[in-house]
């Protein structure tokens, strides 16, 4: 069976939060620019490339609302854990964060290449 220091759990926890938090904002930044785009240029490419970026907007911050439930639901978990007594997790327990990890990192690596794809689309639009 394999344990972990709660400590570092916990210290991960609020770490993948204020990332989730920081990208959940950085999209509103996002959204705001797009807007600005979509006011000074009108042609045909333009309005499906933001047709396009408002849809993945929408979606990674519905991804980022799912991770942060499911980071909160194992937070939840861990704090029911029988062997928080003895600072460690259990191997079930330990096996989810990682997992929780996984999805954190892919979804920062989907989130930052969106951001400079989307870079890229507002160059070509000025």
């Amino acid at each position: 069976m394999s344990n972990v220091n709660l400590t570092r759990v916990s210290a991960e926890h609020n770490e993948w939060i204020k990332g989730l938090d920081f990208y959940k904002e950085d999209l509103r930044v996002l959204v705001h620019r797009l807007e600005e785009v979509s006011q000074r240029n009108n042609s045909e490419e333009t309005r499906k490339g933001i047709e396009h970026f408002q849809n993945q907007f929408i979606i990674q911050r519905n991804n980022i609302e799912e991770l942060t439930h499911k980071i909160r639901e194992h937070i939840s978990q861990v704090g029911r854990d029988p062997g928080l007594e003895t600072w460690q997790l259990e191997s079930e327990l330990l096996a989810d964060h990682e997992n929780l990890l996984d999805e954190y990192i892919t979804l920062e690596k989907v989130i930052n290449d969106l951001r400079k794809e989307y870079n890229l689309f507002v160059v070509r639009c000025e």
